[in-house]
């Protein structure tokens, strides 16, 4: 009987933990090593906000085709930036001054930069003008098993789906690695995929770059599932415990 309670107990034991495979990540860097980077800048969608600057060789004639930031409190800039921004619509438009509106619809801030650049010299508005683009209200929202769950801004155009992970301080213990979920919106539809942190392959993957908007799920591993719904505390792993001691007691009688 000894050998059987110490069987049971070892495989209580062992379903409630996770496995080196289940953990690390990047198992097979080795065949991904020197792998060519590819950048995605990611496309303009509603509720996007800019910050367009537009210059000239005579500054006073750009005047006309900029927006002026109210105060000049550097703690408060970007929220201020932010309400004087140009909001992108949902028709995928915004109204630029002296040109109207114009097109964001499947355009990059360089593709629009580019485009306004165009217009202000060929329609005779602007001298040999630039034209600067920023998108000010980049975020990603990271829910589930990290450390610290939450809505993250950020300002560089190519991030990273292990730098967006790191925002919220990792993947806790517990983490479905193997299977993070990517929520995004493209083009006015949802978009999910399932992505594996233990292999390197995420590397070539096209959602191994985040995209503004996107939501990261990181669901719970196995052990954590179990632990919570079957023996999710001491008291409950007693009781279960001493249904199957009674059981085998009964049996080996």
């Amino acid at each position: 009987m000894k050998y059987i309670l110490l069987g049971v107990g070892a495989l209580f034991f062992l379903n409630s933990c996770a496995t080196k495979k289940e953990i690390l990540y990047f198992q097979d860097s080795e065949q991904y090593n020197n792998t060519a980077i590819k950048y995605v800048k990611p496309t303009l969608q509603p509720n996007d906000i800019l910050k367009i600057t537009v210059g000239a060789l005579v500054a006073e004639t750009a005047i006309p085709y900029n927006r002026n930031v109210i105060g000049t409190n550097q703690s408060s800039s970007v929220d201020l930036m932010k309400l004087e921004g140009y909001l992108v619509s949902e028709s995928n438009t915004i109204n630029f001054p002296q040109l109207g509106i114009i097109s964001t619809k499947n355009k990059t801030t360089t593709q629009l930069q580019e485009e306004l650049t165009k217009l202000l010299e060929e329609g005779g508005h602007l001298k040999n003008p630039t034209v600067n683009v920023r998108l000010l209200n980049a975020k990603v929202t990271i829910l589930g098993e990290v450390k610290a769950p939450g809505t993250y801004n950020f300002t560089e155009e190519s991030v990273t789906l292990l730098q967006a992970i790191g925002f919220a301080g990792d993947l806790n213990i517990n983490g479905k690695r193997e299977d993070v979920l990517i929520v995004r919106e493209l083009d006015g539809v949802y978009k999910t995929a399932h992505v594996d942190l233990t292999s390197a392959q995420l590397l070539t993957n096209p959602y191994y770059f985040i995209k503004p908007n996107d939501v990261i799920m990181v669901n719970p591993n196995g052990p954590k599932i179990k632990s919570s719904g079957f023996v999710g505390n001491v008291g409950t792993f007693i009781s279960v415990f001493s249904i199957v001691l009674s059981t085998v007691i009964l049996i080996t009688k």
